[in-house]
C-alpha cells in the first residue's frame, strides 16, 4: 500500500513537474570561447592558440597563447619561420609563410607569455621550443609577433565552433534550453524552455525579473533560431504553483514512511528515487539580471549580474526566465509552418560543409555576386543569419574562407547595428573593380538548431574517424546500409549527417576495412537529391532488398572539411564559339574517342566532311581542395593518338537542345588529361599531363581546352536551322565530390541559320534569378560567329 502511494505521488510529480531538470538535456552545449579552466593542466595538449589583430585575413594575424587562465602574446625577440610554422601548425594549417615583428597587427594586452622562442620547425608545440619560460620577459607590446599561415587545413582539422566573443568564461560558459514537459524533448528543434547556464559549478537557472524580449532574442539566436515570440507567462506560474504543492505533499508522504530510528533511507529503488527527486527540486538562481542590446551573439556578451550567496532564494517574486522561439523555415515542426516561412530570395549561402554556413552571395538586379570583406564582423554576419533563417553568426569569415565566388561583387564595407531584418537595410558601398578581388569573399557561420541526427548515423571499420563503413538507427539495432546505388549524393548526405562535412569517395566495397565487427544490413535502395539533412530523410526501400547482401557490399565513405568546385568560364565559351567544317581524314582519332556523332559511322570515309560547333572551355576550381580523378595512376586508358593518359571515363558533356530540352545533338570528353594550364597571381602549378604525371587541377587553378583540339566540339553536321541551347555539363555524373553541384551547368542561347550560329547570353546555371532564367529564351541575339 506504501509503495502505492508513493508511485501515485511520482506520477504527480511527472504530469505537474516544473523544473526542467528532472528531464534529459535536448540542446548541445554551445562554447562561448575555446578557453579551458584555470584549473586546468597546462601542456602542449590544453594549451589554445588564436590569431587576433587588424586588418588581417582567417590566416593571419599576432598570436596569442592561453596560458593559466589568461590570453597572452609572444616576444618578437629571436622570432623565426621555425617558429611560425610549429604555431601555425597547432592552429590548424600546414606551414607558415611569414612572420611578422614590431605589433604589425596591432598591439596586444594582459601578458606576454613567451620571448626569445627559438624553435626547430618540428616539434609539436611550442612549449617544448628553447625560451626564457612562461611569463618571463623583457618586452613590450611593441613587439609582439604574428604570424602567415598557408591557407591550407591540415588534414582531419575540423574548424572550432567557437563564438569569439570576448567574455568571462569563468561565469558562463554553456547556455542551454531545457522543455518543461518530457514529450517536448522528443520533438526536434526544442524552440522552448527554460534558460539555464553553465558555469565551473554546474547548471542554475537565470531570475526572470526585468526580463526583456532583448534577451530572448539574444538566446534565440545562440540556439539557432532567427526570431523569438511572446512566453505564456500566467501558464508557467500555474504550472510551477501546481509542482510546488505536488512537492510538498511529496515531502509529507516521504516523512511518513521514514522511520523515526534512521537518518538514512532504505536502500532499494525508492530511496534512490527519493535522492534523485530532492536533488532535482532544487532551484539555483546564477543570474539574477540580465540586460542585453538584442544585438549580441552570446548571453555571456550581456551585462550580467550573478548571485553569489543564498543563491536558491534569490528570485523573491519571479521564477526561472522561460524564452520561446521562432525556427527558420529549414527547421520548422509542421509544413503549414514551413510554406508560411519563406527562405529570403536576395540572399544565399554557397560552398559550406553544412547547413547555415558558407560564402555569402546577393542578388541584385538579376545577377547573383559576393561581398567583400572589409569590414566583415559578427554583428553584420547575424543579420544576414537571421535573415536566411538561422541564429546569431557564430563566426564572420574573411578571405574567400568558403571559396571564391565568381562573378560580381556587389556590397563593401557592410556595416549592420544589428537590429536591421535584412542586410540590405545596412550601410554598405558599391564595389569597384579596383577595391575588392574574389580573394575577398565574405562568409559566415550561423548557430544552427539541434536536431540530434548525428545520434543515428556512425561509421566503423576505418582507419580515422573520417572514414568507414556506414551504419543507421533502424528500430533499436545498428545496422550496415546496401551499396548499391550508392553514390556521391547518398555519401555527401551521411558526411553532412555525421558534422564531417563532405564525401571525397563514396565506397560500395569495404572488404579492405577492419571486419570485426560488421552488423546486418538494416537499410537498401537509398536515393537521396544531396540536400537531405540525414539518410532517413531520403528514399528507401521500406524492408530491405540487396541483391549482395555479403558485408564487404556495404556502403563506406571517405569524408573531408573541404571539397574543391569546378566553374566554367561562360564569357570565354560565348567569345569563342564558331562553325567549322573538318575533313574526314581529321577526323580519325577523334572517332576513335566517340567525339562525333553517330552518323559519321556511315561516312564515306576518308572523303566529305563534319560540321562542327567549336568553342573553347576554360575550367576553373574555385573550392578548397584539389579536384583529383577518382581513378588511381593503375587504370589510367592511355590514348595513343593524343599522346596522354586519360584519367576519367567523362569528365563533360556537350549538348545542344531544343527550345524544350530535347537534345538534337552532342559532344563529350570521352576521358579526360587535367592539368593546370595556368594559376591566379601567387598559385603553382601542381599538375601536368605530361611523362604520366600527377593529373587534377588545383585550387585557384584553371584547365584550359582550346577551341582547335580535337573533341572540343559539338558535331552537328545533321542540325536542322532553329533556335537552340547549348549546354556544358562538368563533372556530369558527381564522379568526383564537390562543394557545389549546382554552377556545374553552363547554358548559352543558340541561333542556327544552316550556315552561321550567333551564340548570346552565356552563363552558369545559378548566376542569375528564377525570374531571369524563365525569360532565358528571349534574350536578344548578336552576330559574332561565322562558319570558318
Amino acid at each position: 500500500m506504501e509503495l502505492c502511494q508513493w508511485w501515485r505521488h511520482i506520477v504527480v510529480f511527472l504530469i505537474h513537474a516544473w523544473i526542467p531538470s528532472c528531464f534529459a538535456q535536448t540542446t548541445p552545449p554551445v562554447r562561448s570561447s575555446p578557453t579551458p579552466t584555470p584549473q586546468a593542466v597546462e601542456g602542449p595538449e590544453t594549451l589554445k592558440f588564436r590569431l587576433s589583430g587588424f586588418p588581417r585575413k582567417h590566416n593571419e594575424g599576432r598570436i596569442e597563447v592561453f596560458y593559466k587562465g589568461e590570453w597572452g602574446t609572444i616576444c618578437d625577440d629571436d622570432f623565426s619561420l621555425a617558429n611560425a610554422h610549429v604555431l601555425c601548425r597547432q592552429l590548424g594549417f600546414v606551414s607558415a609563410t611569414g612572420w611578422t615583428h614590431s605589433a604589425k597587427y596591432g598591439k596586444g594586452t594582459g601578458k606576454i607569455w613567451l620571448d626569445n622562442v627559438q624553435c626547430s620547425g618540428s616539434e609539436r608545440s611550442v612549449s617544448v621550443c628553447k625560451s626564457r619560460g612562461w611569463g618571463n620577459s623583457d618586452c613590450t607590446h611593441d613587439e609582439d609577433a604574428g604570424v602567415i599561415c598557408k591557407d591550407e587545413r591540415l588534414p582531419g582539422y575540423m574548424d572550432s565552433n567557437v563564438i569569439e566573443v570576448q567574455v568571462d568564461e569563468n561565469k558562463v560558459e554553456e547556455v542551454r534550453l531545457r522543455p518543461v514537459f518530457t514529450i517536448a524533448t522528443k520533438r526536434m528543434p526544442v524552440t522552448e524552455g527554460v534558460v539555464e547556464v553553465k558555469n565551473k559549478e554546474g547548471w542554475a537557472q537565470i531570475c526572470d525579473n526585468g526580463w526583456t524580449p532583448k534577451n530572448s532574442r539574444v538566446v534565440c539566436g545562440m540556439m539557432g533560431f532567427p526570431h523569438e515570440k511572446k512566453v505564456n507567462k500566467n501558464f508557467y506560474k500555474h504550472l510551477r504553483k501546481r509542482s510546488s504543492e505536488a512537492k510538498s505533499k511529496v515531502k509529507v508522504t516521504a516523512a511518513r514512511q521514514e522511520p523515526k530510528t534512521s537518518t538514512k533511507p532504505k536502500p532499494g529503488k525508492s530511496a534512490a528515487a527519493k535522492r534523485l527527486y530532492a536533488e532535482r527540486q532544487k532551484n539555483h538562481f546564477l543570474v539574477h539580471s540580465v540586460a542585453c542590446l538584442g544585438t549580441e551573439v552570446h548571453l555571456a556578451a550581456c551585462p550580467l549580474e550573478f548571485n553569489y550567496d543564498n543563491a536558491t532564494e534569490s528570485c523573491p517574486g519571479g521564477m526561472p526566465a522561460v524564452v520561446s522561439c521562432v525556427p527558420g523555415p529549414l527547421y520548422a515542426q509542421s509544413t503549414a509552418m514551413r510554406k508560411k516561412l519563406k527562405m529570403p530570395s536576395t540572399m544565399r549561402l554557397k560552398g559550406g560543409a553544412k547547413y547555415g554556413e558558407g560564402r555569402v552571395e546577393v542578388l541584385k538586379g538579376s545577377e547573383w555576386g559576393t561581398i567583400c570583406d572589409d569590414h566583415w564582423n559578427l554583428l553584420s554576419a547575424s543579420v544576414l543569419c537571421r535573415e536566411l533563417g538561422f541564429g546569431s553568426a557564430k563566426e564572420a569569415l574573411t578571405g574567400a574562407r568558403m571559396g571564391q565566388g565568381l562573378g560580381p561583387i556587389h556590397m563593401n564595407e557592410v556595416q549592420c547595428t544589428g537590429h536591421e531584418r535584412s542586410l540590405w537595410n545596412c550601410r554598405y558601398k558599391n564595389i569597384t573593380a579596383e577595391d575588392c578581388k574574389h580573394t575577398e569573399d565574405a562568409s559566415v557561420r550561423c548557430n544552427v538548431p539541434y536536431m540530434g541526427y548525428e545520434k543515428t548515423v556512425r561509421l566503423s571499420g576505418g582507419r580515422s574517424q573520417y572514414e568507414g563503413r556506414v551504419e543507421v538507427r533502424v528500430g533499436q539495432r545498428w545496422g550496415s546500409v546496401c551499396s548499391e546505388g550508392w553514390t556521391t549524393k547518398e555519401a555527401m548526405v551521411a558526411c553532412r549527417q555525421l558534422g564531417l562535412g563532405f564525401s571525397m569517395h563514396a565506397i560500395t566495397e569495404t572488404w579492405y576495412w577492419d571486419g570485426s565487427n560488421v552488423t546486418e544490413m538494416v537499410m537498401s535502395g537509398v536515393k537521396c537529391t544531396g540536400d537531405e539533412m540525414s539518410l532517413s530523410q531520403c528514399q528507401h526501400h521500406r524492408t530491405v532488398n540487396c541483391q549482395k547482401a555479403a558485408a564487404r557490399f556495404s556502403a563506406g565513405v571517405i569524408c573531408s572539411e573541404t571539397a574543391s568546385d569546378l566553374v566554367l568560364n561562360a564569357t570565354l565559351v560565348q567569345q569563342t564559339t564558331y562553325i567549322e567544317d573538318r575533313p574526314l581524314h581529321m577526323l580519325y582519332c577523334a572517332a576513335e574517342e566517340d567525339c562525333l556523332s553517330k552518323s559519321a559511322a556511315k561516312a564515306n570515309w576518308p572523303y566529305g566532311h563534319r560540321r562542327l560547333l567549336r568553342f573553347s572551355s576554360q575550367i576553373h576550381n574555385i573550392g578548397r581542395a584539389d579536384f583529383r580523378p577518382k581513378a588511381g595512376r593503375h587504370s589510367w586508358v592511355w590514348h595513343a593518338c593524343h599522346g596522354h593518359y586519360h584519367s576519367m571515363d567523362i569528365f563533360t558533356h556537350y549538348d545542344l537542345m531544343s527550345a524544350n530540352g530535347t537534345k538534337v545533338a552532342e559532344g563529350h570528353k570521352a576521358s579526360f588529361c587535367l592539368e593546370d594550364t595556368d594559376c591566379d597571381e601567387g598559385v603553382s602549378k601542381r599538375y601536368e599531363c605530361a611523362n604520366f604525371g600527377e593529373q587534377g587541377i588545383t585550387v585557384g587553378c584553371w584547365d584550359l581546352y582550346r577551341h582547335d583540339i580535337d573533341c572540343q566540339w559539338i558535331d552537328i553536321t545533321d542540325v536542322k536551322p532553329g533556335n537552340y541551347i547549348l549546354q556544358v555539363v562538368i563533372n556530369p555524373n558527381f564522379e568526383v565530390a564537390e562543394s557545389d553541384f549546382t554552377n556545374n551547368a553552363m547554358k548559352c542561347n543558340c541561333k542556327y541559320d544552316g550556315h552561321r550560329i550567333w551564340v548570346h547570353n552565356c552563363h552558369i546555371g545559378d548566376a542569375f534569378s528564377e525570374e531571369a532564367e524563365k525569360k532565358f529564351e528571349k534574350y536578344p541575339g548578336q552576330l559574332n560567329n561565322q562558319i570558318s
